[in-house]
Formats: C-alpha cells, structure tokens, sequence
C-alpha cells in the first residue's frame, strides 16, 4: 500500500498576528521516514493560545497554532511510524501527538529532559516559512515530524476527552510525577481551569488523603469537587498554614504562589505549572524552606511516557468522569477568531472541527 501523501493539502487557519486569522489552502510535504499526516477531527483551543493572540506571551507569524488535537493517520513516510507503545500505526489509526518534538541525542534528551531539547520544535508554535510550518492543530491535517510522541486513542475515550491530553492532561502528569507520590498525602490543587480538573482527578485517582482546591471561580470550584477534590477555598479566602503535604500551583498568580508555598507542611513539596507568562517576583524566605525541609520545582511542559499515562488515565476514568461537559461544542475552524477568549463557567475548553465534505 502506497501510504505517502499524493500532494495532499491542508486548509489551515493560519494565524497573521493580533486577532487576524486567514484561511490557507497549502501543501503537504513528502514524508520522510518515521514521519505522518494526520486528519485532525477535533482541536481544542489552550489558553496559551489565547494568550499568545491576545498578546500577552510572543508567537511567531504567520503561523498555524493549536496543540491539542485528535485525528486519524492518512499517511505515512517510508518505513512507517510506530506510537510510544511500539504498535505501528496505519492510515484510520486514531492518534493524538506531544507539544514537543526532540531530536533524541543532545545531552538535555539523553539525560531525560527532551521538553527541553536543543534543537526543540513545538507542536502549534512554528513560524509557516520555517522548517516545520504545519505543525498546528487548527487545520484539517497535520504534518507530524520524525522524534514527535504519538500515543494511541482507544476507542472508548472520547475525541473531547483526547485533545486536551496533548496538553493540559499530559502536563499534569508530568506536575504530580514532580511532587511525588501522592498516596496519603494532603493535597493542594492552587488554580481550577482545565489543568486544575485534571490535577483533582488524578489526585484522588491515585488516594491523596485530601485534596483541596483554590481558585477565584465558585463555578470551578463546583466543578473540582465533582472531579475529586473534598475541599475548596475561594483564592481570596485566608488559608490554613502548614497544611498540606503537596502543593501544586497552576494559576501563575503571584498571590496563589506565596499561598501555596506558604501552605506547606515539614518536607512539603511545591510544584510550579502555572507561572508560564512574565509576572513579579515572589518574596521567598530561605530560612523557612530550610527549617521546614521544603521543596520547589518547577514544570515546564513534558515528557513522552506522560502524553501515554495521560492517555492511559482517561481509558481507566471515562465511566466515572463527564471529561465531555468540560469541552464546549465544537464549532467551524472558521469561527476560531471569535473563540480566541477564555470560555465561561463549567466550559473550560473551546473546540473547533474541520468540516469535511
């Protein structure tokens, strides 16, 4: 079987900076080896991305953005493409595909640190003209390059479910792996957007003894007590000190983080998920951290076995999760103009279909 491209093409929504996007018909490379197209049937719409339209965080333009998506093989390059569990994929396989793509052999790969590869290319954050121009989920294909990480959806998670694995569900792995085992622990979630649900869920997945959330939003605190958590805390409201053995900070406010650090019980441990944008400073004090045998670190992005036990955790939760409410109807890629802002209440992702005729 001949499983190269043929000229295909993808119709893209290719970003032109401020709020301006343009649809573009363009042409997909020949594949070389190890690499794939795939036809995305839904992407969902990341803050980071508003931010970047919004201006808030810098994006290369023109570009074709949007890093959580779901969609089907349609061709591959010589020799073919396997996903992270090894299983070659054929064209109908449903996939979804990391943010990052690493080359595998410089020194920040080969210790384990891929997200932060030398020669790192990001899913939905390439410039057209570059060497990786259709690399955004906001399209009707996507070219996926060799060194990607591509996981397999089982057929019983949900394309709603899937996209935001790309992202915000890999990343929380790769958060709570950071803070350490959960089991017993008390647990902090600071911040109840999307990367928040997640962290409840996944929290009390894994039997934290408690898992408390924070956020501004009492609709989203709802949500995070149907998604695991057993206590929640208006942002604004004091909080008790010393309380919590694993803290993660997911709003990048710097209020939230001094709260969370400052929630911290001996040997506690605060990951740093959410503090992805310029902001101030927070005023640390080391002779606290000293005495009270704290930890901090922080978490950018992922890395490839996360996007699998993303995957993995929504296959086990999709009876007792509604991981759909938390997605928006899908509308025409061609609205996406209007879907760049934040979505109200429960809603906590904006989706976008490729109409195939």
């Amino acid at each position: 079987m001949d499983t190269q491209t043929r000229r295909l093409t993808t119709s893209a929504q290719v970003w032109n900076g401020g709020q301006v996007f343009e649809a573009q018909k363009l042409e997909m490379p020949e594949l070389a080896a190890g690499e794939a197209v795939v036809a995305i049937d839904l992407a969902t719409i990341c803050g980071s991305d508003i931010h970047t339209v919004t201006g808030r965080r810098a994006g290369p333009s023109p570009s074709i953005l949007g890093h959580e998506a779901v969609g089907r093989i349609v061709a591959v390059g010589p020799g073919g493409v396997r996903d992270f569990l090894g299983k070659e994929l054929l064209p109908g396989d449903r996939v979804i595909w990391s943010v990052t793509v690493s080359c595998g052999s410089c020194d920040r790969c080969t210790a384990g640190r891929t997200a932060k590869c030398r020669s790192l290319l990001k899913t939905g954050h390439e410039p057209l003209g570059g060497p990786w121009g259709l690399s955004g989920g906001y399209a009707s294909h996507i070219h996926l390059p060799h060194g990607i990480t591509v996981v397999s959806v089982p057929d019983r998670v949900s394309d709603a479910a899937a996209a935001p694995a790309a992202c915000a569900t890999a990343t929380v792995m790769a958060v709570l792996e950071a803070g350490g085992d959960v089991r017993g622990q008390r647990v902090l979630v600071s911040g109840a957007g999307m990367l928040g649900i997640v962290a409840c869920a996944v929290a009390a997945h894994r039997d934290a003894a408690s898992v408390e959330a924070r956020d501004l939003n009492p609709e989203r605190l709802e949500l995070a007590r149907e998604f695991g958590a057993t206590s929640t805390r208006l942002a604004t409201e004091p909080a008790t000190s010393s309380s919590h053995d694993v803290a993660v900070e997911l709003s990048g406010s710097q209020p939230a983080v001094l709260a969370a650090l400052e929630s911290l019980a001996i040997g506690g441990r605060l990951v740093l998920a959410g503090s992805v944008a310029p902001g101030p400073n927070v005023a640390l004090d080391p002779e606290r951290v000293v005495r009270s045998l704290l930890s901090l670190t922080g978490v950018h992005n992922y890395e490839p076995r996360h996007l699998q036990l993303a995957m993995d955790f929504l296959a086990d939760t999709q009876r007792t999760h509604d991981w759909d409410s938390l997605v928006a109807t899908p509308r025409p890629m061609t609205e996406i103009g209007s879907l760049m802002q934040q979505p109200q209440g429960r809603i906590l992702r904006s989706s976008l279909a490729h109409h195939r005729s």
